[in-house]
């Protein structure tokens, strides 16, 4: 019951409470990422895959300008990470805007993050069950591992999850998540928007 129906009642509530309490924090992140990235805009949108694989639009913070080279292709991330945006990430205030997201109904607060499009074609039977409930702001592996987790554990945590999605797992992870925040723990710099497939075993699958 509660992952079928009472779970979507509390993302709906809790993303509008909670976009209500932030707007005065939104805001300010905004205006300071226009100004730092340099007329680029404040926001990211990337398509990815939700639940059932349907793809729909996430939105970010955008940490990084637009500045080109000569040739009009895009400098290297690194070069183009301002120290707004990487405080930004550091702190996590990337992933707020994601909470329109959950009000739409595309994410939930918690559940298997959202990955690029193009691993579809390449996740087992198994691995694509993560696509059976709503992709999370948070999830089981973010918070046992995060942007350090290889993608072969960060699947098998994933599908963990699906199988034992629970008010009380779900209240788990929001506590663990928040922890690590504030410890600054397996935070990476945008590791999931630029993610590499570094597993041995999963590149040699595909």
């Amino acid at each position: 019951m509660y992952k079928h129906f009472f779970k979507r009642v509390i993302d709906f509530a809790v993303a509008l409470v909670g976009l209500i309490c932030l707007s005065p924090l939104l805001l300010i992140v905004t205006i300071w990422l226009h100004i730092a990235n340099k007329g680029a805009g404040a926001f990211f949108y990337q398509e990815r895959p939700g639940k059932d694989a349907k793809i729909f639009k996430v939105v970010k913070f955008k940490t990084m300008t637009d500045e080109r080279d000569d040739k009009g292709e895009l400098l290297p991330d690194g070069e183009r990470l301002t120290k707004v945006g990487r405080f930004v990430r550091s702190t996590s205030l990337d992933e707020l805007p994601q909470l329109f997201n959950v009000l739409k109904g595309d994410m939930s607060l918690i559940g298997p993050r959202p990955l690029l499009i193009q691993y579809l074609p390449l996740y087992s039977v198994e691995q694509a069950r993560r696509h059976e409930v709503r992709p999370g702001i948070s999830g089981w592996a973010q918070v046992h591992g995060r942007n350090h987790c290889k993608l072969s554990k960060k699947f098998e945590l994933d599908v963990w999850y699906v199988d034992n999605c629970s008010l009380l797992t779900d209240l788990k992870i929001i506590y663990l998540t928040i922890i690590n925040v504030i410890r600054g723990k397996d935070i990476g710099e945008g590791a999931e928007d630029m993610e590499l497939i570094d597993d041995l075993h999963f590149a040699e699958r595909i």
